[in-house]
């Protein structure tokens, strides 16, 4: 399914979230360069509504680029180990708005967190990020491995930030639901026959 805002139902989000979302379609939070932290469980629609905005930003004619974290640090690792991280970073800096999706889905090692802490920190009030996490702040030593680091990435993050917290089932789990359920009936419509 296309994760646009055509299919994006925004009923199913908080009504707090709902609202957050309309006003973020508008973009202006970025000439304001703040960053849009959603949260919430597996399947909550966290990257959907990361995608929506994305793609109404891009309509409006901005620039935004969309990566998963751990394709994003594939990337920045590769950069480093041949010497280009900065060029590359430069080149990120290029979008207004930095889309990372599923922030604390892989344990990252020490030199992985330290080059997505680079990133973090290269966009401090220079440009917007959209990140998704299933990890609420208090698990994010699991990401960055050190508390200092820890503290400093979420203080970077959050300084000038929207936090979205999507705290509704998971959609997925609801469409599988729904499809057993349908697949029962015509099962039973059948032997009925």
């Amino acid at each position: 399914m296309e994760k646009s805002l055509s299919t994006l139902d925004l009923k199913r989000l908080p009504p707090k979230a709902a609202q957050q979302v309309r006003l973020l379609l508008e973009g202006d939070f970025i000439g304001r360069r703040e960053n849009v932290l959603i949260f919430g469980n597996p399947g909550s629609g966290k990257t959907h509504v990361a995608c929506a905005i994305g793609q109404e930003l891009i309509r409006s004619g901005r620039k935004v680029m969309f990566a998963t974290c751990g394709l994003m640090v594939q990337d920045l690792l590769a950069a480093k180990r041949d010497l280009k991280l900065r060029g590359f970073l430069k080149k990120i800096s290029r979008y207004e708005v930095l889309i990372l999706d599923d922030i604390g889905y892989v344990q990252y090692a020490r030199e992985e967190m330290e080059v997505l802490f680079n990133l973090l920190a290269d966009r401090y009030e220079r440009g917007s990020v959209v990140l998704t996490s299933n990890l609420p702040f208090s698990g994010w030593e699991s990401i960055f491995k050190d508390p200092m680091t820890t503290a400093a990435a979420i203080d970077r993050l959050v300084h000038h930030s929207v936090i979205l917290e999507l705290n509704v089932p998971s959609y997925r789990a609801e469409q599988a639901k729904k499809s057993r359920q349908n697949q029962s009936e015509s099962t039973n419509a059948r032997k009925e026959e």
